[in-house]
């Protein structure tokens, strides 16, 4: 769509928002940026950076104990963060302990991948992007078609 620049954030809710921001502060390394307050003092949702133009809304409060576990379910299945070294960071993530899903990985769009999830159960992919990778083509393909 023309006029759209990137995608700001990602929104998630949380069972315990401590537990979260240790998770995605102290052990993953998205710092804090803010917090909104409601009227009543407490905390309605913390901004952490991802980048200085994209970053991951934590809402406390969730009503599940865990995100939905199919694939199948109606809503978002994983939030995906493309990394430069993939085997890199998956060591960095593992050293604070950390369990992967799934260890780095070709997929079938020519990528690497790994998969890890967060307290609530929000999947995350990690995706090293291969230059030649199938989003890449199809990137390529429509601007030769002037799109």
């Amino acid at each position: 769509m023309k006029g759209i620049t990137s995608l700001g954030h990602i929104a998630i809710n949380v069972v315990d928002l401590e537990k979260s921001l240790d998770y995605y502060v102290n052990k993953l390394g998205f710092p804090e940026m803010l917090r909104l307050k409601r009227d009543d003092g407490e905390t309605w949702l913390v901004y952490l950076r991802i980048t200085d133009e994209q970053y991951l809304e934590i809402f406390p409060g969730a009503e599940n104990d865990r995100a939905p576990a199919s694939w199948h379910t109606n809503g978002m299945t994983h939030m995906c963060w493309t990394i430069d070294d993939l085997d890199a960071t998956c060591d960095r993530i593992k050293a604070t302990g950390i369990k992967l899903l799934s260890e780095p990985k070709a997929g079938l769009d020519g990528n690497r991948q790994a998969w890890l999830e967060d307290p609530d159960g929000n999947r995350i992919e990690l995706m090293e992007m291969h230059p030649d990778c199938l989003q890449y083509q199809a990137i390529r393909r429509l601007h030769a078609e002037g799109v």
